[in-house]
């Protein structure tokens, strides 16, 4: 039977289908308005269109655009009629400020590749780096030190100041933006050496003006990392004391602490009374309670930190999303044993008393040092990084394995190893509980930080292994915590990979999408960003992030690489745009935004 023209034909269109619709009637608006002779409708860079805007600050999401003009966003709201030079279609994807790495360690590998492809991918656009060693100051001789020590990635150190290699690096180009904290060992180094000992008031003042020097060159703040030596030698008055610097330089005092397992709580103390002492405010890299035997402590370290800052003090934290940490060999070994440097430390290990003392500290749980041996425990131990081509094969073997293979012990393979390689050598230590860790990804004052490098999936980065945190950190967090544990919202996880850390570090118009922000932005699906990196095959990228935009310009562009050298040297406050004197009185005359 044939339709009659007289019956109205029904269509049921989707919301999908409608908002599409509506947004194509809009791009059609300029050209009436121009035929019309209407007033010309602004003309944009970039424009984002039809994503759900999460904005940094927490508050709920909605649908809207962004428009971008050379380095800033200049319009986010609803969407409205823009002409621009480029379209990226949202639709179904989330649109939110770039991610600050607040501990990277992509110092070495963007020297060789800029791309930064394991962070990019996730949609960092911040890296943050330094610590506790930092790429300057250094002296004639430090740098040919550090350049003896190199590893697979080998390159001159031709520059001498903190503040002239990141100038050098943005020269040379990079997708993200980079910053540095000065590192307290570093500085130690410089006026001190590598020996347990303690500097004299004169020095001290040596070392508080090689802190002021950095600060003013654009570092952060000043960091430490007290398990390793020499870092290890430094007194809390020390410490406070650089970190005073740092604050009256408008930057922060951050540390992997002097203890994350038996002596926790002692080192959190020690964190608060250096903020207190110094008046500059406090992060913790990498919170964690090491060692199963500390893992109740997380609750009591929890409360040590929000009591502190209820009391006015300004401390936060930061984390990655794993159950093992990632360090050398130097940390299942007493200090004393690496007491002057890596040589000094090989060479000690020759002599069978030493050798003897070494493997009986390493297995006594009062020995009195930060010992990942004991906490890890051999068969927790997988190595990880190798210098020595003859050693790579070794790669992905736990410790226990490779000492079955040697007929020795894991004590005395372990001091064997160091001695063959010439090295630390690269370890992942199993030491977390997957409950703390997340407990700690749903504290309101916790950032993250990958403390991994930022290679890629390719050449001279699959000459070692890596730690899956390089890859996934951060999609992880979304993808785990977020999607499916569902233990933190969307709208929090990205406050705290964003405008949080931004806040922390007092940086200038980045961490939010705000008009006259800077164009650091992230395209990416809720549903689907996932990391696939893993301890057996580290080397994959993560899923799921469509575009990164870092200063206005695409670093990735549907998913691929562009190449785009479109990161920025950021600068903390006390640069005063390169002419010194940035620096006040006190910690107490800059504004914090805490």
């Amino acid at each position: 039977m044939e339709k009659s023209l007289a019956t109205p034909t029904r269509y049921c269109m989707t919301s999908t289908t409608i908002r599409r619709i509506s947004h194509a009637l809009l791009l059609m608006l300029p050209i009436s308005f121009a035929t019309l002779g209407w007033a010309a409708v602004p003309e944009f860079d970039l424009v984002i269109q039809g994503g759900r805007i999460v904005d940094g600050t927490g508050g709920p999401s909605y649908l809207g655009d962004v428009g971008i003009r050379g380095a800033r966003i200049v319009y986010i709201g609803p969407p409205r009629p823009m002409r621009a030079k480029q379209v990226i279609d949202a639709h179904g994807q989330a649109v939110s400020p770039g991610f600050v790495n607040m501990l990277s360690q992509a110092q070495e590998s963007m020297i060789v590749d800029g791309r930064e492809e394991s962070d990019l991918y996730q949609g960092v656009t911040l890296e943050v780096m330094g610590e506790g060693d930092s790429m300057g100051p250094l002296t004639d001789q430090m740098a040919a030190r550090n350049e003896s020590r190199e590893s697979d990635i080998k390159y001159p150190i031709n520059w001498r100041t903190l503040g002239q290699y990141l100038q050098a690096r943005e020269r040379a180009g990079t997708s993200l933006n980079i910053a540095s904290f000065v590192g307290a060992t570093t500085v130690r180094d410089f006026v001190l050496g590598e020996g347990d000992v303690q500097p004299s008031p004169e020095q001290l003042q040596r070392m508080r003006a090689l802190v002021r020097q950095a600060m003013e060159e654009g570092a952060l703040g000043v960091s430490s990392a007290l398990i390793y030596t020499p870092a290890t030698f430094a007194k809390t008055d020390e410490l406070a004391a650089l970190a005073a610097e740092a604050g009256m330089c408008g930057g922060i005092y951050i540390t992997h602490m002097r203890s994350e397992g038996d002596r926790l709580l002692e080192a959190v103390d020690e964190t608060i009374s250096i903020a207190r002492q110094s008046g500059a405010p406090a992060e913790i890299y990498h919170l964690k309670a090491g060692g199963k035997s500390n893992w109740p402590k997380l609750d009591e370290v929890i409360a040590k930190v929000t009591s502190a800052r209820k009391s006015g003090v300004r401390i936060t934290a930061d984390m990655y999303t794993y159950t093992a940490g990632g360090t050398g060999l130097d940390a299942a070994m007493p200090p004393w044993v690496r007491e002057g440097g890596p040589e000094a430390w090989t060479q000690r290990m020759q002599s069978p008393e030493v050798r003897a003392r070494v493997a009986k500290e390493m297995d006594d749980p009062h020995a009195g040092y930060e010992n990942l041996y004991l906490k890890a425990g051999p068969d927790g131990m997988i190595l990880a990084a190798f210098k020595s081509e003859k050693l790579k094969p070794l790669t992905g073997k736990s410790l226990t394995e490779v000492a079955n293979m040697r007929h020795e012990s894991p004590e005395d393979t372990a001091m064997d190893l160091v001695i063959e390689d010439g090295s630390r050598v690269g370890v992942i230590y199993f030491v977390m509980s997957e409950d703390n860790v997340r407990k700690e990804s749903m504290l309101p004052w916790m950032s993250f930080g990958s403390d991994g490098e930022a290679p890629s999936p390719e050449g001279i980065f699959l000459k070692s292994s890596a730690h899956p945190r390089a890859y996934g950190n951060f999609a992880r967090l979304l993808a785990k915590y977020v999607r499916t544990d569902k233990a933190v919202t969307l709208q929090d996880a990205i406050h705290r990979l964003t405008a949080l850390p931004a806040a922390n570090l007092s940086l200038k118009d980045r961490g939010l999408l705000k008009e006259g922000y800077f164009a650091d932005i992230v395209v990416f699906d809720p549903n689907k960003i996932q990391d696939h990196s893993t301890y057996v095959k580290p080397h994959q990228l993560a899923s799921g992030v469509k575009d990164v935009i870092v200063n206005g310009q695409l670093a990735l562009s549907d998913g691929i690489a562009t190449g785009a050298h479109s990161g920025q040297f950021v600068r903390g406050r006390a640069w005063a745009d390169g002419k010194g004197g940035g620096c006040r009185a006190s910690a107490k005359d800059w504004p914090w935004a805490w």
